[in-house]
């Protein structure tokens, strides 16, 4: 499975880059507002530091617009995959901008079926908000379930690229389910080396080892 970074922070990118841990970036209005930086700018960077995808998102909502927005994102590099929502003005870029050769994330995904819409489209990714969903007392992780398995049953070559991840076990249900990617802040990525038995077992290693009052180095 692969993991994308959803941050605009490129400092954050940069240090999880750096342990061969990020496939691709997510970004959105959101997270570009909270970098501060101007998107064509950051996104740029972003791009000639991840050799993967990085999603960078439309702000239009007419199809016209969006694909103009579109192209001009997918300009920015050869790794940018235009984000669009998944409304039918979206599903028009998607379709537009796919054709073209271009890299479609089809964003806020909520239903089997508007994921079946995105994979006809012909999306790069389909990226489900499990954390959302789980937000109004849904399971987020059925969701991801049903797709795989709609997916699967038609050979539809769509990613799907599991969104709004909050905790671990995001990450763990994702991978069992055979999600293609999971994209989730720094925070989260980092939490998934943490136990507390290797906390503990490193603690006793180090203790013994002050013990033997010998040096590595």
């Amino acid at each position: 499975m692969k993991f994308f970074v959803d941050t605009a922070d490129i400092d954050a990118i940069a240090e999880l880059n750096a342990t061969g841990m990020v496939d691709g970036v997510t970004t959105n209005p959101s997270l570009i507002l909270k970098s501060g930086r101007d998107i064509l700018e950051v996104t740029k960077e972003i791009c000639a530091l991840v050799k993967g995808p990085v999603s960078a998102e439309v702000v239009s909502l007419e199809a016209d617009d969006m694909i103009a927005e579109g192209r001009k994102l997918a300009r920015i590099a050869p790794n940018i995959a235009v984000k669009v929502p998944l409304t039918w003005a979206g599903l028009k870029t998607c379709k537009t901008l796919t054709d073209e050769g271009h890299m479609v994330n089809v964003t806020l995904c909520f239903s089997a079926n508007q994921a079946l819409l995105a994979a006809k489209a012909g999306a790069t990714f389909i990226s489900p908000f499990v954390g959302r969903l789980d937000d109004i007392n849904l399971d987020g992780m059925d969701l991801i379930g049903d797709i795989r398995t709609i997916y699967d049953n038609f050979g539809f070559e769509t990613q799907i690229l599991v969104a709004s991840v909050r905790s671990v076990n995001h990450v763990t249900q994702s991978a069992l389910i055979g999600a293609d990617v999971v994209t989730a802040p720094p925070a989260v990525l980092k939490k998934l080396a943490d136990h507390p038995l290797t906390d503990a077992g490193l603690a006793a290693f180090m203790a013994d080892w002050a013990k033997t009052g010998q040096k590595i180095l």
